[in-house]
């Protein structure tokens, strides 16, 4: 396979236009999510009308039509003004869980939905996880019934991201937004009875409920009921039946950005504490002179820039893909093992940093601090490690070897 880690001249433009951005709107303020709870609706408003949340679709549909590396390149940018990881879960959910709803709905939806999405006025989520089934899908009870001119949808949906954000119109998009939500059309079908919908959480028929995250907390966390919820069969997303398999395509999108995301707040992270050990003194020397603390740097260090490389290689073979050019299974291959090895190093990574600070390593002013409780989140999100251990073990020595508990 050739490599060629150089990007083009319009990907490093977009990257200065990106990085002038965050420096202005996001740096300043991260610390303020958390301790407010909530991004400032004018960022949001600004990632719009720069065409952030409309990176991956199509011009046709009024986005830019751009690829996964670049939209890589966005994050990269958006996660170093921000660990507190906030405005990444807002970008990396619209991004992926978007395209996918993108590239499976109808025409109908792409209209109605996408073009607004790609501009920004409205947001895309994701909702499989319900309080008794999280990595098994196939525990879920949530149902959508067929009706006269579309499905009747009925059941709950918990530890969502967005759930304030998509609920609001006029705040923090335009029209609000909704969510990927996944549920039974067929239930004797187990996983091929499964279909998937776009839901507007702005429904007055859906009740929402706010979590108390411990990370993350600019961007909401919580849950949802849908009583009968109505929706158009035009926001069934792909056919019937088929929702299970793209639900795990859409999986495979978010992996390769959490990956690249736990890569650079680690990086970030270090390089924030290597500042203040260069600062901070002990025993009438700076701390960063102690080689305890320079190997530490140093193999941390290492393991994050191939966390960085292996996460670019999953974002390339989702490219690779939209080209023909590799299967669904070597994508969702890579993808969990990117995720896998990123979300370990980087959690390592910023816990030895924060001892680099002594006692202030462990206040919430602290933005590496705030990485930590941002990282331990992709413990569970988009699938927990376990489940990333068991794709890549399944891809390697063969399904036959995998042994099924159900």
């Amino acid at each position: 396979m050739p490599l060629d880690f150089e990007f083009t001249k319009e990907q490093e433009d977009i990257r200065l236009t990106v990085r002038e951005f965050a420096e202005k709107y996001i740096a300043p303020k991260a610390v303020e999510f958390e301790e407010k709870q909530e991004v400032p609706k004018e960022i949001t408003r600004e990632m719009a009308r720069l065409g952030l949340f409309g990176i991956l679709f199509p011009e046709k549909y009024d986005g830019l039509g751009l690829d996964p590396i670049t939209a890589g390149i966005v994050l990269e940018e958006i996660v170093r003004a921000d660990i507190t990881f906030s405005l990444a879960v807002a970008y990396l959910v619209h991004t992926s869980w978007g395209y996918v709803a993108y590239k499976y709905g109808s025409d109908e939806f792409r209209e109605d939905i996408i073009r607004k999405a790609a501009k920004g006025d409205i947001w895309v989520g994701i909702a499989t996880t319900e309080p008794g089934a999280g990595s098994d899908l196939v525990g879920i009870t949530t149902t959508a019934k067929k009706d006269v001119d579309g499905y009747l949808i009925f059941g709950e949906k918990a530890y969502i991201s967005g759930v304030r954000e998509a609920r609001e119109k006029g705040a923090w998009f335009e029209l609000g937004g909704g969510h990927v939500t996944l549920a039974y059309t067929d239930k004797t079908k187990q996983h091929k009875g499964m279909s998937l919908f776009f839901v507007p959480l702005t429904d007055p028929n859906i009740t929402i409920r706010l979590e108390k995250e411990f990370g993350r907390k600019g961007w909401s966390f919580g849950s949802f009921v849908l009583n009968n919820v109505k929706v158009p069969e035009t926001y069934r997303i792909g056919e019937e039946g088929r929702g299970f398999y793209i639900a795990m395509e859409g999986f495979d999108h978010a992996r390769a950005y959490i990956a690249l995301a736990c890569a650079v707040g680690g990086k970030r992270a270090i390089e924030l504490a290597a500042e203040y050990a260069k600062q901070r003194r002990a025993f009438g020397e700076p701390v960063a002179t102690f080689q305890g603390v320079q190997f530490q740097l140093a193999d941390n260090w290492a393991r994050l820039e191939a966390a960085h490389a292996l996460a670019y290689k999953a974002l390339w073979a989702l490219k690779m893909e939209q080209e023909g050019k590799i299967g669904r299974f070597e994508v969702t291959k890579i993808a969990a093992s990117a995720k896998l090895f990123a979300v370990q190093a980087a959690k390592a990574a910023i816990d030895d940093a924060l001892r680099w600070f002594g006692a202030y390593g462990y206040t919430e002013e602290n933005l590496v601090a705030l990485a930590l409780k941002a990282v331990k989140s992709y413990d569970w999100a988009e699938g927990s490690l376990d489940i990333m251990r068991l794709i890549v073990a399944r891809e390697v020595l063969g399904k036959e070897y995998i042994v099924r508990r159900r």
